[in-house]
């Protein structure tokens, strides 16, 4: 399978893409951003550097027949005015979807939402009212499939850190309950490599429901282990 990887760089977005590297059928990794993720040499690897996503144009062979992309831009919503945060949530997102969808439009979306996302669009909650609008546009547009990742607390692998301070802080201090966790209850706590694998699956086996919540992500991932 040939995929498309936005969002390389980030804490998810470095799970997802070593989980491609590891995947023997994936024949294609195409890595949208304004730099290259650092550390990974592949020759099914490339590049497509952009300065700013919102400019991003899917034009060119490279984009074509493309099967799925896995999209893992994610902003923290504090301290953020709405029409900020809408911008790289909302309108970022729909403009590389429909941009893809253009070239390859028989490909899988798999985005990557979060817990408590709010699809009504009416709650109180700023950042999950938005990313509820963002799953439900993207629901609309005519894909060859999509799915919408709501994973709720993450456990980085292999050295993988959030760009983000205070996540950081976070998972240095809880990570020792967040494995215990994951002991006592594999299919609440995720890994970076556990949404990898489900997103590959995606495109492997399907899903049967738009909208996975961590427990559906995590049989996902292990389906086809």
């Amino acid at each position: 399978m040939r995929v498309v990887l936005i969002g390389a760089t980030g804490m998810v977005g470095q799970g997802v893409l070593r989980a491609c590297l590891e995947a023997r059928d994936v024949t294609g990794i195409i890595v949208v951003g304004r730099r290259a993720p650092p550390g990974y040499v592949d020759p099914r690897l490339s590049v497509y550097v952009v300065s700013e996503l919102s400019r991003f144009e899917a034009t060119g062979a490279m984009f074509a027949d493309i099967d799925a992309c896995f999209f893992c831009v994610g902003v923290s919503s504090f301290g953020m005015p709405e029409p900020a945060y809408r911008a790289v949530t909302y309108d970022l997102t729909l403009h590389c979807a429909q941009q893809l969808l253009a070239r390859s439009p028989g490909m899988k979306m798999v985005y990557v939402s979060g817990a408590g996302a709010d699809s009504s669009e009416q709650g109180k909650t700023m950042w999950a009212r938005v990313r509820g609008e963002t799953e439900n546009a993207l629901q609309r547009l005519p894909f060859g499939g999509v799915a919408i990742f709501r994973p709720s607390a993450i456990v980085p692998e292999g050295g993988i850190q959030s760009r983000t301070a205070i996540y950081r802080w976070i998972y240095v201090v809880f990570r020792p309950l967040l494995v215990l966790l994951r002991r006592i209850s594999p299919a609440s706590i995720l890994t970076t490599g556990l949404i990898g694998d489900a997103m590959l699956n995606v495109v492997r086996i399907g899903v049967t429901k738009p909208v996975l919540e961590s427990a559906d992500i995590y049989r996902l991932a292990v389906a086809h282990a």
